[in-house]
């Protein structure tokens, strides 16, 4: 019979929050935030990156960063990440109440050689919901050059060449590295990500910072690593519930750095839900809707809307029940 270390048992993160000037209060009012921000633009849920490493709160590591726990225990990341000692994925919610600047990110080959040895950023985002209008920017309606973008972005006139796609609530988008991109206002949106915060604006709609000046434009880099074909309009992935007693998961999306199931919790009388980690991989579950308790050994946490756990590598089996959607995040 496997036996699992007494150490390993899901860690609770209290969330980093980011000021950006075109966030809103949603993460405040409708997932309990408590972060004395405003605006408040984004949380970083599950991060070990320097710019926001989450603070632990429960267990033995209580008031430690992830990172330094990771850092103290690299086994907590599994087998598969044998030699790491830093989470390479980041999970995020955004709540977009204006439009995000135009922007790009490197891939890793490029940000090794020109951003100090950082990872580039490939993401994906699940849409939690989104306004009527609500659309977002994937790259561009026709090919282009650079002479071209260039002579448009001096003009103002970039938007001319984008793709610009509508969103609604349970869309799927995956954002590969080198592909213009924004997301539209009244979108709030879960990120998983690389572990990295490289991004090279395009355009900004000619914004000015809390202290009035004009956000910097990254467009010499950007020009290095966009791709400038004409892109495909995304579509929407096949997804298929698979049901078990308790509980529906599917697929969201699957790539090199990382997978993203959604799980539908829904336990009634005695039935239960069991989860835990194997000894090759962590997993990171961010609850999007409901509440519900998890029970490990003799103990219990409670989880509400917007919580957000690590489970080392190898973990005890955790119980699950109540009325809830997560994301079953897997490095």
């Amino acid at each position: 019979m496997k036996v699992y270390n007494s150490m390993n048992k899901p860690i609770l993160l209290h969330p980093v929050g980011k000021d950006y000037l075109w966030g809103g209060r949603r993460l405040h009012d409708e997932y309990g935030k408590d972060i004395d921000l405003f605006p408040l633009a984004e949380t970083w849920e599950c991060s070990t990156h320097p710019d926001g490493t989450n603070y632990i709160a429960n267990g033995e590591f209580l008031g430690m960063t992830l990172a330094d726990v990771i850092k103290k225990h690299p086994d907590f990341l599994g087998k598969k990440n044998e030699g790491l000692d830093e989470l390479p994925i980041l999970v995020k919610l955004i709540d977009a109440k204006d439009d995000l600047s135009v922007q790009v990110h490197p891939h890793d080959k490029y940000a090794m050689e020109h951003e100090n040895g950082q990872l580039g950023k490939t993401e994906m985002w699940y849409v939690l919901e989104a306004a009527k209008d609500s659309k977002l920017i994937y790259g561009f309606n026709h090919d282009c050059n650079e002479n071209e973008l260039r002579s448009a972005i001096s003009e103002g006139m970039l938007l001319k060449h984008l793709q610009q796609v509508p969103v609604k609530k349970d869309d799927v988008f995956f954002i590969e590295a080198g592909t213009v991109h924004a997301i539209g206002a009244g979108a709030l949106i879960a990120e998983i990500q690389e572990n990295s915060n490289l991004t090279y604006r395009l355009f900004d709609y000619n914004r000015v910072d809390k202290n009035g000046y004009l956000r910097e434009l990254h467009i010499d880099k950007a020009m290095e690593v966009m791709d400038m074909k004409s892109s495909l309009s995304p579509k929407q992935p096949i997804r298929v519930l698979k049901y078990s007693k308790g509980m529906a998961s599917e697929l969201l999306c699957r790539c090199k750095y990382f997978e993203v199931f959604r799980m539908i919790v829904h336990t009634e009388l005695r039935q239960i839900v069991k989860y835990r980690t194997d000894e090759m991989n962590y997993k990171v579950l961010l609850c999007i809707d409901g509440c519900g308790v998890m029970r490990f050994e003799d103990e219990s946490i409670d989880i509400y809307k917007g919580d957000c756990f690590f489970f080392p590598a190898g973990s005890v089996e955790v119980t699950l029940h109540g009325q809830m959607q997560l994301l079953d995040v897997r490095g």
